[in-house]
């Protein structure tokens, strides 16, 4: 990161993303206790305090901006993995129109 920060430091005419940047970081842990653990261990490095989305069907998440770059780290729960994996049975199911004012025809 820092090679790329230096980088564009001293290529100012390289285009990036104005608005900043988001660094997402998952926790890629099989079971919600030890996701949610590895979560609140950055969280406590990065000095701030997860934020629970899992009531809400979100993530866990430990976020810390610097400036217009912010770190997220984030475990997604065994339920919104089952949730997303179920609705993703039906993609097959439905194809676009051509019209993208209308609404898609099951196939």
């Amino acid at each position: 990161m820092r090679q790329l920060a230096d980088y564009l430091d001293t290529h100012p005419d390289l285009p990036v993303v104005p608005y900043g940047w988001d660094l997402l970081v998952s926790t890629h842990r099989t079971s919600d206790a030890e996701g949610i653990a590895a979560v609140d261990h950055i969280a406590t490095i990065l000095g701030v305090t997860p934020e629970n989305g899992i009531p809400d069907g979100g993530h866990y998440s430990a976020i810390k901006a610097f400036g217009p770059i912010t770190y997220q780290a984030f475990h997604i729960p065994a339920r919104s993995r089952a949730a997303h994996r179920a609705l993703m049975t039906y993609a097959q199911s439905v194809t676009p129109d051509a019209d993208p004012d209308d609404p898609p025809q099951a196939a």
